[in-house]
């Protein structure tokens, strides 16, 4: 069975994002080829993606290797979010379906719930849920896909302090969805920025790990789990 270029993309770049490839580091296509099972048509492809999302760059006499992102870099990352995440929120309340106000509504439910309950491990995959879900309710497949990259780049790049006060972090979601569900972009649009701005604050930089250069992977490509 020929494995698609384009899972054989998520594949890498989900373990570059989970660090398996440390920054910096060669990847080359029959190593990738061999440990994802798929021949390297499909590789190279895949690395040309990924080139082109800011995960890998070509270097003279090394071939493709793992970005090393400065500090200035990712806080462009950061500042991008809080520009198109707003945005998102305002074109989500124009054109949002009621599917979209019925999965938003029950993530809110339960965050606010696994709020309650301190479940700090479940916020943090609920939370991704409902970005998600208000970038696709934005009906703009090319913004959806802008924000999906950008929240796979701030999980390389970054990690995030759980919330203070999660409760009122989930009370600002279920605003967000409030006025989504009104159809008032404006105050999505504001509610979103404010929230992101609160929310940058607990998003702390990675520094390289300068130890080894590749660990191990447990990902199989024929198992990959769409998450975008």
């Amino acid at each position: 069975m020929q494995i698609p270029a384009h899972s054989v993309c998520t594949a890498i770049r989900d373990d570059i994002v989970a660090g398996v490839y440390e920054r910096g580091s060669r990847l080359t296509e029959e190593l990738l080829a061999r440990r994802y099972g798929v021949s390297r048509v499909p590789v190279r492809e895949a690395l040309r993606t990924l080139e082109a999302e800011g995960f890998v760059v070509t270097r003279r006499h090394a071939g493709a290797c793992v970005a090393e992102p400065t500090e200035q870099e990712a806080a462009d990352v950061l500042e991008i979010r809080m520009l198109l995440e707003p945005l998102g929120a305002a074109r989500a309340a124009q054109r949002r379906t009621e599917a979209h106000l019925k999965v938003l509504r029950g993530l809110v439910r339960l965050g606010q719930e696994r709020a309650r309950r301190g479940h700090s491990e479940d916020l943090r995959s609920l939370g991704g849920w409902f970005h998600e879900t208000l970038a696709q309710a934005s009906g703009s497949p090319g913004l959806t896909s802008l924000l999906t990259q950008l929240r796979h780049k701030i999980a390389w790049m970054y990690t995030v302090e759980t919330p203070a006060h999660p409760v009122e972090a989930w009370a600002e979601h279920g605003a967000i969805v409030d006025a989504v569900a009104r159809g008032d972009a404006e105050r999505a649009r504001s509610l979103t920025t404010l929230h992101t701005e609160r929310s940058t604050v607990a998003h702390r930089l990675r520094f390289p790990d300068r130890g080894d250069r590749v660990r191990g992977s447990q990902h199989a490509v024929n198992t990959v789990s769409p998450r975008h």
